[in-house]
């Protein structure tokens, strides 16, 4: 008998984490109907080393914390991909966007056949709420066409563009990439081409801009849908501010125009921003780059954060997520150790994978987790160690 109660209290033992585990996901994926708006924010390629250095150069060592660092949670989250350990951004997007494993370079689409689910910005639309995407890159880059398109391979960035247009059409589409979608681009081998999209787009209800005076002018005369494409390719890295051209926007200013048209949508609204050249500094191995597009993100944050906290109706119903896709480089703050070897408020930087070779200039991916900071309703579900996948779980039952 003590034998048979002994198993018996052990198995429950063993049992309990498990049973812990499954109510507590029961609970925190609970429908949180007083979600109305879900802003999801991308600082494509960011390590924590990133936010670090940001921080010291903005603010000295001891200074205040970034605005994304003033959220209510973090938690952090694994990020490989369905056959890499390494993902690229089209696998790690998708698994947001779609809540499953893709192949490296797949856009929400299995290139095997089998089925996917239907994106974040796809349900969003089914139950009424408006849309937008934002980003740096070309907008048919491999962070936003996750959640607005369905091809294998993110290098067809044409039909990514036809998608958008004439598929899915989200309200808010800004960003670069002008030449995927005005015919003038020879798509890569194996990619369907294009004619001209923006007739089409303007059929379909678009008021399309190439700069910032009419994106505000649009916004001010009450657009509701909004295709904004102010570069042929992607838009200048804020380290290269003096040779941007005058009418370029800069990410927190297409952020205020995607937040002033996502607002009349009283239903509720999905909006992915993205950072997209935090990336690129990355990849480049250079630190003003890196700096110049972290701080421009942080802005960013900060106007979405006012822009929550101008209401108490906001703050009630409101998920903001901050969430990298990968880290990029192995960044990293490497100092002498010496007794006062580096003063307070500097450090040295240092990426920790070289360049393969000359023919292969830029630093790559690298697999660390990658933290995740959010606040609002549902934010409870994202403050723990979570795989990038949970999130299409998460933002789903807060829109359904």
């Amino acid at each position: 008998m003590k034998k048979r109660l002994l198993l018996f209290v052990i198995a429950t033992l063993l049992v309990m984490p498990t049973l812990s585990w499954s109510k507590d996901k029961d609970d925190v994926l609970a429908n949180h109907h007083e979600v109305k708006h879900v802003i999801f924010m991308v600082p494509d390629g960011m390590g924590l080393a990133d936010v670090t250095a940001t921080r010291i150069r903005l603010n000295t060592i001891s200074g205040a914390p970034l605005a994304f660092e003033t959220l209510e949670r973090i938690g952090y989250e694994r990020t490989f991909s369905e056959k890499n350990t390494i993902t690229d951004s089209a696998a790690a997007a998708s698994a947001w966007a779609c809540g499953e494993k893709f192949v490296n370079n797949e856009i929400c689409l299995h290139a095997d056949g089998r089925p996917n689910n239907p994106t974040l910005l796809e349900l969003a639309q089914q139950h009424g709420w408006g849309t937008g995407l934002v980003a740096t890159q070309t907008i048919t880059h491999a962070t936003p066409a996750a959640f607005g398109a369905h091809v294998a391979a993110r290098k067809c960035e044409e039909e990514i563009a036809r998608q958008y247009v004439q598929v899915t059409q989200p309200d808010v589409l800004l960003g670069g990439g002008l030449k995927k979608f005005d015919g003038t681009s020879t798509p890569p081998s194996g990619c369907p081409s294009n004619s001209n999209l923006l007739p089409t787009a303007a059929t379909n209800g678009y008021t399309v801009v190439f700069d910032k005076t009419a994106m505000a002018d649009a916004v001010n005369a009450g657009a509701k849908k909004l295709l904004g494409l102010f570069a042929d390719s992607s838009l200048t890295p804020e380290f290269q501010s003096a040779i941007r051209p005058p009418g370029q926007p800069r990410l927190p200013e297409m952020a205020a125009a995607a937040l002033a048209i996502m607002e009349k949508h009283r239903t509720g609204f999905f909006l992915m921003i993205e950072g997209s050249l935090v990336d690129s500094g990355n990849h480049a191995e250079n630190l003003d780059f890196q700096f110049g597009e972290m701080v421009a993100f942080n802005e960013s944050v900060q106007l979405v954060l006012d822009w929550i906290n101008a209401s108490s109706e906001r703050r009630e119903h409101t998920l903001l997520i901050v969430i990298p896709d990968h880290e990029t480089g192995g960044f990293a703050i490497e100092g002498t150790e010496a007794p006062g070897g580096e003063p307070l408020g500097f450090f040295v930087p240092a990426w920790a994978f070289p360049p393969i070779s000359p023919s292969f200039p830029e630093a790559h991916h690298t697999g660390t987790d990658q933290p995740i900071w959010s606040s609002g309703p549902g934010s409870e579900a994202l403050g723990r160690a979570i795989d990038n996948t949970f999130v299409y779980s998460v933002v789903k039952a807060v829109i359904e």
